[in-house]
């Protein structure tokens, strides 16, 4: 009975999403390809070979994306000169936030200064395969995948992966 019972745990276990660990990086998609861009000129991912960059998926009107918000930019200010670079990819939801003007005041209204491209088409979106907002993902300095976050919270657990990343 107690084998049946580790057999059905660890099948189960197998179907559940595991964040990407440093021993298993894989190739990232770029990120170019769609626009305009905020807070820079437009980036790829080969224009970033040695820092670790952050590719956060968002949207303007979504409460989980606002409320991760002060987080990825206080990651932004503390480890920039560390050489890490956020790039927010804010793909819309609904209509109104594929205004560019909007996404631009709602920039400037709360102070995100990272790089910011505006992903109507959800080219980039599609590209990366991603599925939820806010989604965050680490690639090391080598431009490979090696940690990704959907939804609020392990902001302690992704902080250290973005150390762990520019050690």
């Amino acid at each position: 009975m107690n084998t049946r019972r580790n057999l059905l745990i660890t099948s189960l276990a197998t179907l559940l999403p595991r964040p990407l660990l440093a021993q298993s990086c894989t190739a990232a998609p770029d990120i170019g390809g769609a626009g305009p861009w905020f807070n820079s000129p437009p980036l790829s991912l080969a224009q970033l070979k040695g820092k670790v960059v952050m590719v956060e998926f968002w949207t303007f009107g979504c409460y989980n994306c606002r409320n991760v918000e002060p987080y990825v930019k206080k990651w932004h200010e503390r480890y920039m000169d560390d050489g890490l670079v956020v790039v927010g990819v804010h793909t819309p939801e609904f209509a109104h936030e594929a205004d560019g003007k909007r996404v631009k005041a709602y920039l400037a209204e709360n102070d995100i200064r990272h790089p910011v491209v505006l992903d109507n088409d959800y080219a980039i979106w599609k590209r990366w395969g991603n599925r939820y907002w806010p989604a965050m993902y680490l690639l090391n300095k080598s431009g490979e995948l090696c940690y990704r976050h959907f939804g609020e919270g392990r902001y302690a657990e992704t902080e250290a992966q973005i150390q762990r990343l520019l050690a």
